[in-house]
Parts: structure tokens; C-alpha cells; sequence
């Protein structure tokens, strides 16, 4: 076992993990959608999407790709594979399938068109290392897509105290934890350094505010995700996090105080194996 499949996604797939990924795509689909129809996914490709997690990324290329392609979703996590099997079950999606795997050791029979994945990178200890050996089971033109988060970028106007304490919070324990904060940054080197031409780039950010915004109910759930290894590491105590009521504290700062959050950018890259002629 190399050092990359060690870095196992370390959150797990608990029930409080899945609902929080849950609010997450619902969060960043837009911009996801967008990256992938971008890039070139089209109507009868290949797809294998890395760290599929619960299917989220994975189903949204089925539906661009269309009952004549098909999208193969693979993660370390059986728990993870069986939840996204499931799904693709209840909501009717054949051409959608899941397995259990490590990145490096992946095969398969025939080559994708493209290679995709969202938040997954930022895990891995030599993320170009990884593509170089995912590239491997691509067609000679494939895609690759993936989209990355700049973490420390979020911040409020003007400044929101509790929702950059969130902010600080979250990415100091992706940080401990030994992962990537600030992977949507470096995207492009980890590109290049895989043998891809420059990618194509684009950031998005959410700025929310108002009563009514979803992220509030986001940031409490990362927070609440990595509280006790926040804890742990007497990095906060739980009372000053009070997560119970997180969310709403971040919502009263953000619409007593007529405040808009912007919450971090999430970075897109994408290229070609073989660039066009």
C-alpha cells in the first residue's frame, strides 16, 4: 500500500456525514453542472468519476451523458458505494454504476472519455501522481475535470465574526488532518504536473444572505463534521462552537447585521489528455 492510499477520505459515511453531503451538492450543483457541461460532457461518453461518495457527482454525469453513456463512480468506501448503489436504484438511473476501489490500483476493461471529480483531490497526498495513474484508462483525447475548494477564501462583508471563526475552524482541521485547505489553488500546477496540458480555469463563490440562504445550515454541519477533532486538539472548545445553534447565530449575523457572506471559492480545471488540433 503506497502513501496515497493511506489518505482514506478520513470524514467516514456516517448518516450525519451523508446528510451533510447531501446539503453540500445541493449547494455547489450549479457550479459542478456547469464545469462538467464546460469541459466537453456530452451525450454517449465514458465517465469514471473518482471519490464518488453517495453518487452526487456521479448521477449528475448520467444526466448529461445520457442513457447511451454511462458513468462508472468508484471510492474507498464500501458503506459509501452501497448508499450511492441504492440511490441510483430508487431514482431509476441504469447507466449509472458503483465500486469499491483505491485510485492507484483501478483498471478497466474498455477506456473512459473522461476522468471527473469534485472535493476529492485535496485528500490525496500526490494528487498528480494519482491522475497520471487514472490517466492510464482514459481514451487519447479524454477529459479531465475536476473541481477543488479554496477554503481560507470565504469571509464576510463586512466582516462577519462567527462565520470567519466557522471558516478558520473547518479548514484548520482539513489542515491538521494532514489534507489540502487550499486545493483549488493548486489545481492547475497538479494538472500540469500529470502530464495535462494547462486546464482551463474558473472560480465560482456563493455570496449569501438574506433569512432564507442554505449555507447557514452548511457551515454548522462541516463545523459540527470536525468538532471533535476541533476538540481534540484544543483548537475550540464545544461550548464556544455551540453547535446546536450555529446555524442560527450565523444567520441572525449575516441578516440582522446586513451582512452577504462569501463563502469559499470553489475552483474548476479541466483539459484534454491530448490537446485539440
Amino acid at each position: 500500500m503506497n502513501e496515497t492510499d493511506e489518505r482514506a477520505y478520513f470524514l467516514g459515511h456516517s448518516d450525519a456525514e451523508v446528510a451533510r453531503l447531501k446539503l453540500q451538492n445541493e449547494f455547489y450543483r450549479d457550479a459542478t453542472e456547469t464545469m462538467l457541461r464546460r469541459a466537453g460532457l456530452a451525450p454517449g461518453m465514458r465517465v469514471l468519476d473518482i471519490g464518488c461518495g453517495g453518487g452526487d457527482v456521479s448521477l449528475m454525469a448520467a444526466a448529461l451523458v445520457g442513457p447511451s453513456g454511462s458513468v462508472l463512480g468508484i471510492d474507498r468506501s464500501a458503506g459509501a458505494v452501497a448508499a450511492a448503489q441504492r440511490r441510483a436504484s430508487a431514482e431509476g438511473v441504469r447507466h449509472v454504476a458503483f465500486a469499491m476501489s483505491e485510485f492507484d490500483t483501478f483498471t478497466a476493461g474498455r477506456p473512459f472519455d473522461a476522468l471527473i471529480g469534485r472535493f476529492v483531490l485535496m485528500y490525496l497526498a500526490d494528487p498528480s501522481a494519482t491522475l497520471r495513474t487514472l490517466m492510464r484508462q482514459l481514451a487519447p483525447d479524454g477529459i479531465v475535470v475536476f473541481q477543488e475548494m479554496e477554503m481560507r477564501s470565504g469571509r464576510g462583508y463586512p466582516d462577519a465574526p462567527l462565520f470567519e471563526r466557522c471558516i478558520d475552524w473547518y479548514s484548520t482541521a482539513i489542515e491538521r488532518g494532514g489534507f489540502e485547505s487550499g486545493m483549488g489553488g493548486r489545481l492547475f500546477a497538479a494538472f500540469q504536473n500529470a502530464g495535462l496540458p494547462p486546464p482551463q480555469t474558473i472560480a465560482t463563490g456563493r455570496i449569501e444572505g438574506g433569512p432564507d440562504s442554505p449555507g447557514y445550515a452548511l457551515m454548522a454541519a462541516n463545523v459540527r463534521t470536525m468538532l471533535a477533532m476541533l476538540v481534540q486538539q484544543k483548537v475550540v472548545t464545544a461550548d464556544e462552537v455551540g453547535a446546536d445553534t450555529l446555524a442560527d447565530r450565523l444567520r441572525r449575523e449575516a441578516a440582522e447585521g446586513g451582512r452577504c457572506l462569501l463563502f469559499p471559492l470553489v475552483v474548476s480545471a479541466w483539459s484534454r489528455v491530448r490537446p485539440p488540433r
